[in-house]
């Protein structure tokens, strides 16, 4: 039924954070155009105000981006990103010395500044490919990397859905980036297999059913479905009303193994990954 991805530690500030237990990683948009709060919490006082809460509420990690990846979304430029974002990592750390923060961004500048700035994860939707220098900055700062499975860019994602062997192709994608960043000394990385990027709604659900496949590379798994399209149109609703199918998908996500749950809503996942892990107990 449940099986663990073989290494389950991720080095965090030269402290081990073990995921075999899974754990929720809460989001932060600092942008004014983010598919689900519309940019609520792009002021800093809220956004701080906001963060602290996904921390009471049970979040291990927060992820904090300041570009919005959904289709559509507006081009910002890298000086407008680190404006947004390096301030507000800056005050987090100072009112929470002990969090640990994922930098969202494909910018390997981004990415350095914002962990000089108190972050310690970088989370790349673009898995490198939208900057050349990535792979280079994340191996120096040796931090986590997420790795995402994407093609193309937030602009041109949803045209490049064609694939002759959909798993097999992630697969491959995954193999040779994670080659690419050990050649760079990258040594923790997280894999995300990029729910509505580059993927069919249908593509999507075949993802969820066989997201554990991906347990095979003995790498944590990120999961990050959290009020996407792939809930709310199959239910016809929106991502306000989508927190129900949420809560089942990444249900079925920790069952399937996922360590790490990326969510807007700490305390629906909290809940779930109790329940998971009594019931890994039982067994």
């Amino acid at each position: 039924m449940y099986k663990p991805s073989q290494n389950t530690t991720i080095n965090v500030k030269n402290k081990i954070l073990d995921v075999a237990d899974p754990i929720i990683m809460g989001i932060v948009n600092l942008t004014p155009d983010s598919f689900f709060d519309g940019g609520q919490y792009n002021i800093h006082e809220k956004a701080l105000k906001r963060a602290s809460q996904l921390l009471k509420e049970g979040a291990t990690i927060l992820d904090v981006g300041a570009y919005s990846s959904r289709p559509g979304a507006f081009v910002v430029d890298e000086e407008e990103e680190l404006e947004r974002l390096i301030p507000f990592i800056e005050r987090l750390v100072e009112a929470h010395p002990d969090v640990i923060i994922s930098v969202d961004t494909f910018r390997a500048l981004v990415a350095q500044r914002a962990i000089e700035a108190g972050a310690s994860i970088v989370n790349d939707i673009s898995g490198g490919t939208l900057d050349p220098l990535m792979f280079e900055i994340v191996g120096k700062l040796q931090v986590p990397y997420v790795l995402m499975h994407m093609r193309g860019t937030p602009e041109t994602m949803q045209d490049l859905t064609e694939y002759e062997d959909f798993m097999g192709e992630i697969s491959a994608y995954f193999i040779d980036k994670i080659k690419e960043l050990r050649k760079h000394g990258v040594k923790d990385i997280i894999l995300d297999p990029g729910f509505g990027f580059a993927k069919t709604i249908k593509q999507n659900y075949e993802l969820l059913g066989r997201v554990d496949e991906l347990l095979a590379f003995g790498l944590p798994i990120l999961g990050a479905l959290s009020r996407k399209s792939m809930i709310y149109k199959v239910l016809g609703t929106d991502p306000k009303h989508a927190l129900n199918g949420t809560t089942a998908l990444n249900t079925i996500l920790l069952m399937k193994g996922v360590n790490i749950i990326r969510v807007h809503d700490i305390v629906e996942a909290k809940e779930i990954t109790l329940l998971i892990r009594k019931l890994k107990e039982s067994f």
